[in-house]
């Protein structure tokens, strides 16, 4: 048995049966072993090798399972012809290094809502009235635009809260707005052109290259998307987020609603897609009302989602079509599945019928606004270095800081005392112009994380408090 030069570890991690499965696969592969040669048997292999009998079975099981080998009942195991093949002998299982963000100690993201204080006594109440015997047929496929249930609730909010106007067959219940928008640009066709705002909210921007869109930005002052610069380009799309821009936090003025309008309708294949970004959460005056409900043409399509008014992981997002796109999206679409589980969607249909969704929210903008008031109280002792805007609506605001550092300096300063905050240079497509901005998010901080935050902010950015510099 000279010919099997097999050299075993009994010390390696690789299994003994598997360590000589891949010597004689490489054997065999590179013509060592000749086309047709009979191997020992078992028996013999294994006292030569001083393993078990199971371990040769197992090394041979292998190679007859990938043809390297065959066996003849009765005579033993023999080579298979194959072709030349390029043997790579597999390596070490190494470890890919993985980007891992460094922790803050505060974290003033403006996508988190605030965990301590959602309903779940009431949101256990729901699911386990869904969840029972008589609910046997939600485990079968639903409506593929979302169950009725769901868009007769999401229906009746929207005309009473945002005046938005629709039916429930209107609605269109998704996984989320970047699930949902891909559906938009499929039936707008390939020759849509579409106006973004700028600053604006990056993954819509993403979304749009993804699909190969392009995409115009279009610059956003204190009264939001400036329309006249939309109607000077070529854009035939506009998205906008109307109510609460993000991330500026201004709101489109009545005189640029109604001129943006009057865009949408002076062409038929104009069309505005109204992200309603954090709508639900206005400190000042009356709610701002939608797009959508001003629009006479049937020209708007309205966008929201329920990850800020309860919770992100929900992942339950909705829009509502003109009846014209409406029939489109059916011709389109009709083979397609909802993409939310149908018990999810059913405990947030009974979540909202109970009156407990409208409960919520009411008590959450009571909790944010305390929240916004305490931290332009801390900030205000510290202007003019520091100053602060879009503070009517929403759950983050931008400070502005009257430093000649760059946003990234001063973002890493930060960091490096425990303090993330986000760069609103990030959300825009132009360089950095004026003084350095950020974005600071409340909704998931408690009152004192925000006081200890932004004092901590202030030392690292060497900022003294006014009556302190005099």
């Amino acid at each position: 048995m000279e010919e099997w030069l097999l050299v075993l570890d009994k010390t390696h991690s690789i299994p003994i049966y598997e360590q000589i499965y891949r010597q004689m696969k490489r054997d065999i592969a590179n013509q060592r072993i000749p086309v047709g040669k009979k191997l020992p048997s078992k028996r013999k292999l294994s006292e030569f090798l001083a393993v078990s009998q199971t371990t040769i079975e197992l090394a041979y099981g292998q190679l007859v399972a990938e043809g390297y080998i065959t066996s003849i009942p009765r005579s033993g195991y023999y080579v298979q012809a194959i072709e030349e093949l390029a043997y790579t002998e597999p390596t070490e299982t190494t470890e890919v290094p993985i980007y891992v963000r460094p922790k803050a100690a505060i974290d003033f993201s403006p996508g988190m809502v605030d965990p301590e204080l959602f309903p779940f006594s009431k949101w256990r109440k729901v699911a386990k009235d869904v969840i029972d015997e008589h609910a046997s047929h939600l485990l079968q496929l639903g409506d593929p635009h979302g169950d009725v249930e769901l868009r007769h609730e999401i229906s009746m909010y929207l005309y009473h809260s945002r005046g938005v106007v629709c039916t429930p067959e209107q609605v269109i219940v998704g996984s989320g707005t970047e699930q949902l928008i891909p559906l938009i640009i499929r039936i707008l066709g390939n020759e849509a052109i579409y106006a973004v705002e700028d600053p604006g909210y990056p993954l819509t921007h993403h979304v749009f290259d993804h699909h190969l869109r392009s995409a115009i930005p279009i610059p956003v002052d204190p009264d939001g998307m400036d329309v006249d610069t939309l109607q000077r380009s070529s854009a035939t799309v506009a998205y906008v987020t109307p109510s609460h821009q993000f991330p500026t936090g201004t709101v489109l003025s009545a005189p640029r609603r109604a001129a943006l309008l009057n865009w949408a309708s002076s062409n038929p294949d104009h069309i505005i897609i109204e992200d309603d970004y954090d709508g639900e959460f206005r400190y000042a005056g009356r709610p701002i009302p939608s797009l959508q409900g001003m629009d006479l043409g049937e020209n708007v399509i309205y966008l929201s989602t329920f990850s800020k008014s309860l919770m992100p992981s929900l992942r339950i997002a909705y829009m509502v079509l003109p009846k014209a796109l409406l029939e489109r999206y059916k011709g389109a679409f009709i083979q397609y599945a909802s993409t939310v589980p149908r018990l999810d969607q059913h405990m947030l249909a009974r979540f909202m019928a109970e009156g407990q969704f409208s409960r919520h929210l009411n008590r959450m903008r009571k909790v944010y606004k305390k929240k916004l008031q305490v931290l332009t109280d801390c900030l205000t002792p510290y202007e003019p270095m520091i100053t602060y805007s879009g503070d009517e609506a929403g759950m983050h605001i931008i400070i502005t800081v009257r430093s000649e550092q760059t946003e990234s300096i001063l973002a890493d300063h930060a960091l490096q005392s425990g303090i993330r905050v986000y760069s609103l240079q990030d959300y825009k497509s132009g360089q950095a112009q004026g003084f350095p901005s950020f974005l600071l998010g409340f909704g998931g901080l408690s009152e004192m994380q925000i006081e200890q935050g932004i004092e901590t902010l202030m030392t690292a950015w060497n900022i003294q408090k006014t009556e302190q510099r005099a």
